[in-house]
């Protein structure tokens, strides 16, 4: 386990903050020592808290051109055939992975191929479940085109409280399955556009892994 670059700065800032409050409690306040403990097991609670955001496991991946892997890990929220409007303009198999605040932030390539289109899009905060967060709130969109030609794309969404969506590939780049590809801030969701004849393989309610779970099986090209 490793933290993750996103995390490094805010912990270091978050652990000179901590310190110099709790240096001042004890100079200010030299006799209040239930409030100085109390302070000092408050400090150490919320820089945990923060410090698990920035979990990084290192994981195997085994790659397989049929599977498509999950993006994230969380629990699926959504599984249902969807009007895609920004890059397919046609119905496809939505699935949609929702990131708790405790869950690891960090999204992976669900397949092995080339970046064909990119596009950020800034936008509104709503609670990640809600029905317009996928079009209105700020987001990344990513088509992957696969080895066999099929494609498929990602949508990082921003929630109410992840409001920063980081990305690290860009059109024409050549991605592998179980890389990371981005990383949202204290959790959101990131929802899967797939061909309608594949054969998803999670149900409602299933927590995922990202890079270790499958989300579905490609249909054959």
């Amino acid at each position: 386990m490793t933290i993750h670059k996103e995390g490094r700065l805010l912990l270091l800032v978050s652990l000179i903050v901590l310190v110099l409050l709790n240096v001042a409690i004890a100079y200010f306040f030299p006799e209040r020592t239930v409030l100085q403990m109390v302070v000092v097991i408050a400090s150490a609670l919320l820089y945990l808290l923060i410090l698990q955001f920035f979990r990084n496991p290192k994981i195997v991946v085994d790659q397989n051109e049929t599977q498509i892997l999950a993006p994230a890990d969380g629990k699926v929220v959504v599984i249902e055939e969807a009007e895609e409007k920004e890059y397919f303009q046609e119905r496809r198999m939505q699935v949609s992975i929702f990131m708790s605040p405790i869950n690891v932030h960090v999204n992976r390539n669900p397949a092995s191929g080339l970046v064909k289109y990119f596009k950020y899009h800034a936008g509104q905060y709503l609670v990640a479940w809600h029905p317009k967060s996928s079009t209105d709130n700020e987001r990344t969109t990513m088509v992957l085109q696969l080895q066999n030609g099929l494609e498929i794309l990602v949508r990082q969404i921003a929630g109410a409280m992840a409001r920063r969506i980081k990305w690290y590939v860009g059109e024409g780049d050549k991605v592998r399955q179980g890389e990371e590809f981005g990383f949202i801030k204290f959790g959101s969701r990131v929802d899967l556009y797939l061909p309608l004849n594949a054969e998803v393989k999670v149900n409602i309610g299933d927590k995922t892994k990202a890079g270790r779970t499958i989300v579905a099986e490609l249909p054959p090209n």
